[in-house]
């Protein structure tokens, strides 16, 4: 039986999308929502760090950046773990990529498009009517004729735990670089047939098989393992206390006030303010374990999104 790693991990998803320009074509062209003609037919990768001209502004790392031969760019993320402050990081690192091209061209209307693709291994819309929405595609566009776009940036977030596959034969690659994503990992008893049969997929695969990979990389591959776990069990940790004391709070405010609606806006609140205590919480114990480990604080500052001064 074949033995496979997971590929949402750095090691294992840079090591398909970032290596191998067909595959990253091929997961660009259907999880983006081209109309027909737009898609890609050609890209070259890019520096994955977004270094700003001037040393006093912030650089930061995707983990995939490349550009077509229309100069559209792309930055294509893997994130284990959530907090509100991600989608602020895509917005940072997407503004940088477009803004950058300003030191290339000197004429604004020159600047190309870029487009933000992030794969998500959390729910982080939990709202009833988007329970099975996974599929969140983000432009700037006119509030009441959304048909007027400004254009330069697409965002698009995908929660992978939300994914189900369906017999869909239009969107077959969509739905198989999905089940990749979702389904191939260190369990994987039987590899799914239909991974198989398509070429690119069943490419992707053989670059999960943990005979491909060294001693030395298992270790990173661990170790990459690792952190995200205790990334995600100090953020499950802040929830729970996030919503635990934001609970008491709501219903602390509800009692004295005495009216329902006073009891709905106090949870609420307290619900928030509980969260954010909670996902500050989780940043400060992430930076500690990253710093336990040896890295930068500049490292751990875009990682986390806190200031060094919090850091130090």
């Amino acid at each position: 039986m074949i033995r496979y790693l997971d590929p949402k991990y750095d090691l294992t998803f840079k090591r398909v999308f970032g290596e191998h320009k067909h595959l990253c074509l091929s997961l660009i062209n259907n999880l983006l929502p081209f109309e027909p003609g737009e898609e890609a037919v050609d890209i070259e990768y890019v520096s994955s760090e977004l270094i700003p001209p001037f040393p006093a502004l912030k650089h930061s790392i995707v983990d995939v950046r490349c550009v077509d031969c229309r100069g559209r760019q792309f930055l294509v993320e893997m994130q284990m773990n959530w907090d509100e402050m991600y989608k602020q990081r895509v917005l940072f690192n997407a503004s940088k990529a477009y803004i950058m091209q300003l030191y290339k061209s000197e004429e604004v209307k020159l600047l190309h498009p870029v487009y933000s693709l992030n794969f998500i291994n959390k729910i982080f819309e939990r709202t009833s009517e988007m329970n099975d929405e996974y599929y969140h595609h983000y432009k700037i566009v006119n509030i009441l004729h959304t048909e007027k776009q400004i254009e330069g940036l697409e965002f698009v977030f995908i929660e992978l735990p939300k994914f189900k596959p369906k017999n869909r034969a239009e969107k077959k690659l969509h739905d198989l670089w999905l089940r990749f994503l979702t389904e191939i990992n260190e369990r994987t008893q039987e590899t799914p047939s239909e991974l198989l049969e398509c070429p690119e997929t069943r490419e992707a695969l053989h670059y999960m098989e943990v005979a491909a990979y060294s001693i030395e990389q298992m270790y990173v591959y661990d170790q990459y393992k690792i952190d995200a776990m205790v990334a995600t069990g100090i953020a499950e940790k802040g929830r729970r206390e996030g919503e635990e004391q934001g609970r008491r709070e709501g219903e602390e405010k509800g009692r004295r006030e005495g009216e329902e609606k006073g009891r709905r806006e106090g949870e609420e609140q307290g619900r928030r303010e509980g969260e954010e205590e909670g996902a500050l919480k989780s940043r400060l114990e992430i930076a500690r374990n990253l710093l336990a480990i040896g890295l930068s604080v500049d490292v751990v500052t875009q990682t986390t999104g806190l200031t060094p001064e919090q850091i130090n």
